[in-house]
């Protein structure tokens, strides 16, 4: 490829926008953008685009993503330790790591999480050779 493609946006369903747009917010850091009667979630150059409540969106997948079925990993800069220590600070638990994973730089160290509707979320930290 002569990199004219480059990842633009995926799409995650919420069941409640409020509830949704005040976690990605506060937990990813996401600027949350009014779209029609949606939002979507802008990080930097790349977007989620969200369906939900009075969302109809056309074309969908032959399986539509529903409310809690999404597996989504966000880049932490810094230490796991520290993606550990924001997660507490805003009252989440992670459900897994720190563990060591594969990801679009190579080898890194991960914690799992998840979205108010159970998505599953992971930071991954490519600071050093940390966890497990």
């Amino acid at each position: 490829m002569d990199g004219r493609i480059a990842f633009d946006h995926c799409v995650v369903h919420v069941s409640d926008f409020a509830r949704s747009n005040d976690f990605y917010a506060a937990v990813l850091g996401a600027e949350v953008v009014e779209v029609g009667r949606g939002f979507a979630y802008r990080f930097g150059d790349r977007q989620l685009n969200l369906h939900g409540p009075g969302v109809d969106a056309t074309p969908v997948a032959r399986l539509p993503v529903q409310p809690g079925n999404s597996d989504l990993c966000f880049r932490w800069a810094g230490s796991i330790a520290g993606a550990i220590a924001h997660l507490a600070a805003n009252g989440i638990t992670p459900e897994l790591g720190p563990v060591r994973r594969f990801g679009a730089k190579g080898q890194g160290t991960s914690v799992y999480f998840r979205d108010p509707d159970g998505s599953l979320l992971e930071f991954i930290s490519y600071d050093g050779a940390e966890g497990a």
